[in-house]
């Protein structure tokens, strides 16, 4: 696989992650989000993925697109990961509901060269 696939492939993965959280959470209120275990659960998880396959992303495409918080998303990553004793809802709702969204819209743009090719 060519590195410009290999990108493609993991920008695919992250737009899937977020669509995913953006979509789970639309509607939905804080103290809804923090009563139900499930759903920040499975944000926490597709957080982690949207992380992983940003950290998989070349870092000449992350150099080229500084409009995304690469180090921000692998950060958060690493604490859903590894430090999950210091998970804090607010956090996490604060990401789903505040950036993801903007996010979400860089990616998918980035996304369109390989989507014509």
């Amino acid at each position: 696989m060519l590195p410009e696939e290999r990108d493609a492939a993991y920008l695919w993965d992250m737009r899937d992650a977020a669509r995913d959280i953006v979509g789970w959470v639309q509607g939905v209120t804080y103290e809804q989000f923090c009563n139900n275990e499930m759903l920040h659960s499975a944000v926490e998880r597709k957080l982690e993925v949207f992380g992983e396959a940003a950290g998989r992303v070349s870092t000449e495409m992350q150099e080229a697109h500084p409009e995304i918080p690469w180090k921000d998303i692998k950060g958060v990553r690493v604490i859903l990961a590894h430090k999950y004793a210091d998970i804090e809802l607010g956090v996490i709702w604060e990401a789903a509901i505040n950036e993801l969204p903007n996010i979400l819209s860089e990616i998918e743009a980035l996304m369109t060269p390989f989507e014509n090719e």
